[in-house]
């Protein structure tokens, strides 16, 4: 394959995800159902007989190149949520919100987990937990968006979803690098034989991993400290970020077996919050990987949706698991806030605004493919349980706020008037 070959692909791919990812933010849902759609109106160009446009479209080479600017696109895209999560926010809200981010994790994930072990009671352990921890994630930027428009951001509801949401990432990262970790020996937990006696020191790599990366994070954040002062926004600065980012992913997975997107997230946690060339940093990495790598993930994922892995039980599976998904957010989250003493409606708004998914629970799901652990049959799916909370959130948000204005608005009848 010559190098311009490529480009007939990459032209399509990016010019549709574009257009479709527009029209989805247009009609208020994330980006990434267009650039998902858009993989999917390239995927159909498959079943059009003509050897050139397939060979063009889907030959190896063609699917082996954009495979690893997926890859690359995933690197990116973890480690600008990890420059954009601000630790500063679990102070303000305390333990509402880890308690809310317990329950919105424990939930869903257990749910999800027995979903996968009464539809699949032969896959094993490793394999019903990763189907499982795919439900941990969340995105708030649907509910963000909302709750802006309502002016109710500042909220007790509104801070304690944007902490949560932090908290959240932050477990979901670590249950998915305990899970990678364990099936990277070539273990996926067939039956309940699943805790090898290797599996005291895959516990002992990614604790050394988090250490590691942790020590080495200091280190550069004093290094970024003394740039920032000798030349601020300088380009060196993005430059060395993503570097340690892709050093960071790259040791993750080849010397500690765990996964190469927590190694992005926790670079862009360590090197983002406190320091002030952050929002710089963070517009750089999002120029490069939105602008160009991260539509061709998405767009890839669409395209390689695969419909002929989804048999009866499996569509039966896939029905439930998109319900244990709502479901698992909207009840955890909701309890968890009900146990802080939230009212009623509160405890509902939060369970609502922490119910939505977007990238990473793809991100998650593609792991879990990767690994052997997940059927890619889950893919249209998970991409459903995206498009319902999308739209479903900002319309039961909005309605539950409206409700409770109606409410209030009513004329109260005196007391005496009821009286005899």
């Amino acid at each position: 394959m010559e190098a311009f070959e490529l480009l007939l692909p990459l032209a399509l791919i990016l010019l549709l995800a574009k257009l479709m990812g527009l029209g989805a933010h247009k009609l208020g849902m994330p980006a990434v159902i267009g650039m998902l759609a858009a993989g999917i109106l390239v995927g159909l160009l498959r079943y059009i007989p003509w050897a050139p446009l397939q060979e063009a479209f889907f030959g190896e080479q063609v699917k082996f190149v954009l495979d690893v600017m997926s890859k690359i696109g995933v690197v990116l895209i973890m480690f600008s949520t990890g420059l954009g999560t601000d630790l500063k926010k679990l102070r303000q809200t305390g333990v509402a919100a880890i308690v809310i981010t317990t329950l919105g994790v424990v939930v869903p994930m257990g749910l999800g987990t027995l979903t996968a072990f009464l539809f699949f009671r032969d896959a094993g352990i490793l394999s019903w937990l990763f189907y499982g921890a795919i439900l941990t994630a969340t995105s708030v930027s649907v509910t963000v968006a909302v709750l802006k428009e309502l002016g109710k951001l500042d909220t007790k509801v509104g801070t304690s979803v944007v902490a949560a949401a932090v908290i959240d990432d932050v477990i979901g990262i670590v249950i998915l690098s305990v899970l990678t970790g364990f099936s990277s020996g070539g273990n996926t937990g067939a039956g309940w034989d699943w805790f090898e006696p290797n599996a005291a020191l895959v516990v002992i790599k990614i604790v050394v991993f988090f250490v590691a990366a942790i020590a080495l994070g200091v280190l550069l954040r004093k290094l970024f400290d003394r740039m920032e002062r000798s030349a601020p926004h300088n380009r060196r600065v993005p430059i060395i970020s993503l570097a340690a980012c892709f050093l960071y992913a790259y040791c993750a997975e080849k010397i500690f077996g765990v996964a190469d997107i927590t190694g992005a997230y926790i670079a862009g946690i360590l090197l983002g919050g406190t320091l002030s060339e952050t929002p710089y940093v963070e517009s750089k990495v999002d120029t490069m990987g939105y602008l160009f790598f991260s539509p061709i993930f998405f767009s890839a994922i669409g395209m390689n949706l695969d419909f002929n892995g989804i048999t009866p039980n499996f569509l039966a599976f896939g029905f439930v698991f998109v319900a244990m998904a709502l479901l698992g957010k909207l009840i955890g989250c909701g309890a968890g806030a009900k146990l802080c003493k939230f009212s009623w409606h509160d405890s509902l708004r939060v369970g609502l605004g922490m119910m939505v998914r977007a990238e990473v629970v793809l991100i998650c799901t593609e792991k879990g493919v990767a690994a052997g652990l997940v059927s890619e049959a889950v893919f249209p799916f998970v991409f459903l349980i995206i498009l319902l909370s999308s739209v479903l959130t900002p319309i039961l948000l909005k309605w539950s706020y409206k409700r409770e204005e109606t409410h209030s608005a009513k004329p109260h009848m005196p007391a005496e008037w009821g009286e005899e």
